[in-house]
């Protein structure tokens, strides 16, 4: 891995009126990390939940994570992540490949980040890889664990342990992702455990990295 600059992390916000399909194609690249702050109910509560670790009120301004994969021959990009997808008639709870259109809706998706970790092509095939494997692997997305890690939140010593309601091939989101940089040797905070991770872990971690960002509510960033 080689940083974008030398032990640091630079943030640049952008115009909250640009449009959320503009911001995302202007960051888009493999490997990449989105964030997403939901106006959902269930992403409305993610976002409260974190709170005992942002320390405000407001909790974070995220809920969600997600990997950028390729720019198809569609000439769409493709994120890979682990979701709920209620939307359609078929129902898919786990990893999943959804075009970047996905998060274009601003009331949906008020808040946006992509975090982009200076990869070298080596290291960002690997992240990408990993997401693929368990996309072929059809892991599950654990609202078990979710529980588990909320458990972890309101005592801090357990968010070294193992997840205390983990279960064999399935993760959450930002546990997908830490999961498949972990495939890079990256670890987002020394010593989390990965199915304790929740999106402001990723929002907050210390590794030198650039950070773009469109806020239109609030809730602790990075």
């Amino acid at each position: 891995m080689s940083s974008p600059s030398a032990a640091a992390i630079t943030r640049h916000h952008t115009d909250p009126t640009e449009s959320n399909a503009a911001f995302l194609q202007r960051h888009a690249a493999p490997a990449r990390i989105g964030l997403a702050g939901g106006s959902a109910l269930i992403d409305r509560g993610i976002r409260k939940a974190q709170r005992l670790i942002t320390h405000d009120v407001a909790g974070s301004a995220w809920s969600h994570a997600f990997l950028f994969g390729e720019q198809r021959s569609d000439g769409h990009w493709w994120v890979l992540e682990s979701d709920l997808d209620l939307r359609h008639k078929q129902i898919r709870l786990g990893a999943q490949e959804n075009r970047l259109a996905k998060y274009s809706d601003t009331a949906e998706w008020p808040n946006l980040a992509v975090l982009d970790f200076g990869l070298d092509a080596d290291a960002s095939r690997r992240v990408v890889a990993a997401a693929l494997d368990l996309l072929a692997d059809a892991t599950r997305y654990s609202l078990r664990e979710i529980v588990g890690t909320l458990l972890a939140l309101a005592r801090p010593t357990l968010r070294e342990r193992d997840n205390l309601l983990a279960r064999e091939n399935s993760l959450y989101c930002s546990a997908f992702v830490q999961h498949c940089y972990a495939r890079a040797g990256i670890s987002f905070v020394a010593g989390l455990s990965i199915k304790n991770t929740t999106p402001h872990d990723i929002a907050r971690t210390a590794l030198p990295h650039r950070a773009h960002y469109l806020l239109r509510q609030s809730g602790a960033s990075a």
